[in-house]
């Protein structure tokens, strides 16, 4: 199963372009306002989990953070997004992992996991999931998913949607949430998906 999942992502980003996947965004603008709004020191230890080549890491080294992880179970993905970073790609670390396989070697203040966390659907790989986020003491987490109103697939995958409540609940043990938002995001193909987001800290 492992390898069927990585084959199947390292299939789509060998053959399709940002602009053909319904998860492209010109720039992440609602992660790096969720991301600015906690203050972070430019220092924090920051994980972008299932960050793929999305534009986020680009956008948080022209903000001045200097202590970045990218996590992705496509190498191919973190190979395209090296390349299009040029000479800043090696001030990142990049993880090529399946996220329940994952161990982290060091603390995190910052989580960020969009449209990652949403393939989980087993209940077993979820809490593996919330789980890791205790070990790497994580301070806050930022996190969007598609809502209870989304697809029910991505990418051929089926997805487990959440309302505001439900996302919160997964990780409720270990965080409570300052915002969450409902929100549209606008695909490539100029179609319309719904998404929640929230902004998390550790209260344990």
């Amino acid at each position: 199963m492992e390898t069927e999942k990585k084959h199947h992502w390292e299939n789509i980003f060998q053959n399709k372009t940002p602009e053909e996947v319904s998860w492209t965004e010109t720039f992440p603008m609602v992660s790096i306002n969720m991301i600015q709004a906690l203050n972070l020191d430019k220092t924090a230890p920051i994980i972008d989990v299932g960050g793929g080549d999305s534009l986020l890491a680009d956008a948080l080294l022209e903000l001045g953070y200097s202590d970045i992880s990218v996590l992705d179970i496509s190498g191919k993905a973190l190979e395209r997004a090296k390349k299009r970073i040029g000479s800043r790609a090696s001030e990142i670390q990049w993880i090529e992992s399946d996220i329940i396989k994952f161990k982290p070697l060091k603390k995190y203040s910052l989580w960020h996991d969009r449209a990652s966390f949403h393939f989980l659907i087993d209940q077993k790989d979820i809490k593996i999931y919330t789980d890791l986020l205790e070990k790497a003491e994580v301070k806050f987490l930022v996190i969007g998913t598609f809502s209870v109103n989304g697809p029910e697939k991505c990418s051929g995958l089926p997805v487990t949607q959440y309302d505001c409540i439900s996302l919160e609940n997964c990780f409720s043990k270990t965080f409570t949430s300052l915002e969450c938002l409902e929100l549209d995001h606008t695909t490539p193909f100029n179609t319309q998906q719904e998404f929640i987001f929230s902004r998390l800290e550790r209260i344990l």
